[in-house]
């Protein structure tokens, strides 16, 4: 590139009366560059009166009018275009210029190489006040972080003062930023920000640039893998996006978010000071407020606004929100796989695929679901029972093979138990079910009678139902057979109904023709 003569510090020297020889020789310029600017002045008619309260590039222009302009041979792309080219995720400066050279030779134009083509984009840059697009690209990632300044909520009857936590959002590409109060900074309050956060964008990004936070970053060594805590890597997950945490001690890693911080500290905290707020609500309601007239502040050194870039260039490359909206939820660790392949939580119990037995699982509970997980496998997802409910199981078809599936107890089934034991058995049960209206009325009652099988025999069972038969009793139940078990009465019933023995005779004892008809058969 050719140096431009300095003509106006030319001038100036000649006005002082310095030669031709000594401009030259203190300026670095030869004599004739000297001469051809004096020489130029004296045409134009100007004199150093003239020029003095001109800049060097207007005095330039004045004396040799045309000579600074340079139009290249080579054909120009529509930089504009290239710009917003350049915010699409996959798209670089490489990629553009194989297009812009492919159709300048199919026009037979000269074209310009990948160097001077990334020159002149970054001149362009510069010109046109515009954010280069080389290094952060349009719904790819948000920065996010706590504010330092915070703010209060007052107490009007008591007069006190609560904390109020901002969190702070900032998409890098159009600056777009999202603001959330909260009354502590713990784990669940992070991941709802979250949450409100992608919904007020109308969308996700691949990739969450957050600080190296105990609810967001368990370990960061300085070589070694990344720990992320669980709960926030599965909001990410819920999201499609990755946790990005920034180097310890490096917020240049996350410049948008740190930038947006001190811009609330006018636009909310500052701009807020006067008013007082007694729920937090309403506060929320006058942070959006001002959030909304920030966003719609016009650029200094650019076209438009975060607000105009957000919705024109980056809100249609942002991801669509799952269908499914997030739940805050809780881990329990180290819950081990029974051996009827169910996993147990607040006395209920729910299935986990049969060939995880005696594995030992993690379970993610939300408000409705709960959800078994072995490492990042989820293996089963059930419907929580409610906190009343105890001792009941839920079951997926796909856990538990059909032999080994729980089955609720019904009338038939509690027969078929009963038919087993022996007929007293099944008369007890059928005087049960005939005294109440509706048949699951005797389902609680029919199995305290058989489970008394488990204890004391089938046998013994079946004669304590003969026994509770014989006596007046209308309709045996547990409260009548037990009394007999534990005081061993069924033991004893053959002889408590056997016909009193008769008196011995002189003859001996006869046999009977009953005797001896058997015993020909």
């Amino acid at each position: 590139m050719v140096r431009k003569i300095k003509a106006k510090r030319i001038l100036q020297l000649r006005a002082e009366g310095l030669s031709g020889r000594a401009i030259a020789s203190t300026q670095g310029v030869s004599r004739n560059s000297v001469a051809e600017v004096i020489n130029a002045a004296d045409a134009a008619s100007r004199s150093w009166e003239e020029l003095k309260d001109l800049n060097e590039e207007k005095v330039y222009q004045l004396l040799f009018p045309g000579r600074s302009e340079h139009e290249s041979v080579f054909t120009q792309p529509d930089w504009s275009s290239i710009h917003k080219e350049l915010a699409k995720v996959g798209t670089n400066l490489k990629l553009l210029h194989a297009e812009y050279s492919d159709q300048a030779k199919a026009t037979g134009a000269a074209f310009m190489g990948y160097d001077r083509f990334c020159k002149s984009y970054q001149r362009y840059v510069l010109e046109h006040g515009a954010t280069s697009r080389v290094e952060h690209k349009a719904g790819v990632s948000v920065e996010v972080d706590w504010s330092g300044p915070t703010m209060a909520l007052h107490d009007p009857v008591t007069g006190n003062r609560s904390t109020v936590y901002l969190f702070v959002a900032a998409l890098p590409f159009s600056r777009y930023a999202f603001v959330e109060p909260c009354l502590d900074m713990k784990q669940e309050s992070w991941m709802l920000c979250h949450a409100s956060m992608f919904n007020a964008f109308g969308g996700s990004v691949p990739r969450i640039i957050c600080d190296n936070l105990k609810t967001g970053v368990l370990k960061h060594p300085a070589e070694g893998e990344i720990v992320l805590n669980d709960a926030y890597r599965h909001l990410a997950e819920h999201y499609s996006a990755v946790i990005l945490p920034g180097r310890v001690r490096r917020p240049k890693d996350k410049s948008s978010v740190e930038n947006t911080v001190g811009h609330i500290a006018t636009w909310v905290i500052a701009s807020l000071r006067h008013e007082q707020f007694t729920s937090l609500d309403a506060l929320r309601a006058a942070i959006y407020r001002q959030m909304a007239a920030y966003n719609a502040q016009p650029f200094q050194k650019r076209a438009g606004s975060r607000q105009s870039v957000f919705t024109e260039e980056e809100h249609p490359l942002l991801r669509p929100l799952p269908v499914v909206p997030y739940e805050i939820s809780t881990w329990v660790h180290g819950r081990k796989v029974a051996k009827n392949s169910y996993v147990a939580w607040k006395k209920n119990f729910y299935s986990v695929p049969l060939k995880h037995v005696g594995a030992t699982v993690d379970l993610r509970i939300t408000s409705k679901t709960l959800e078994v997980y072995l490492q990042s496998q989820r293996l089963s997802s059930h419907l929580l029972f409610d906190t009343a409910t105890v001792n009941q199981y839920r079951t997926n078809d796909a856990d538990i093979p059909p032999e080994r599936k729980y089955r609720s107890w019904d009338a038939k089934r509690l027969l078929g138990w009963a038919h087993r034991v022996g007929p007293n058995t099944v008369e007890v049960v059928d005087k049960v079910f005939a005294s109440v209206s509706v048949a699951e009325q005797g389902i609680n009652p029919v199995l305290a009678v058989l489970r008394l099988s488990s204890k004391y025999g089938a046998q013994r069972l079946e004669n304590a139902c003969f026994v509770a038969l014989q006596s007046r009793i209308r309709s045996p139940r547990y409260g009548h057979l037990h009394p007999i078990l534990q005081n061993r009465q069924d033991e004893h019933w053959k002889e408590a109904t056997l016909p009193p023995a008769a008196e011995s005779n002189s003859t001996g004892y006869v046999r009977g023709s009953d005797y001896y008809s058997r015993k020909s058969q």
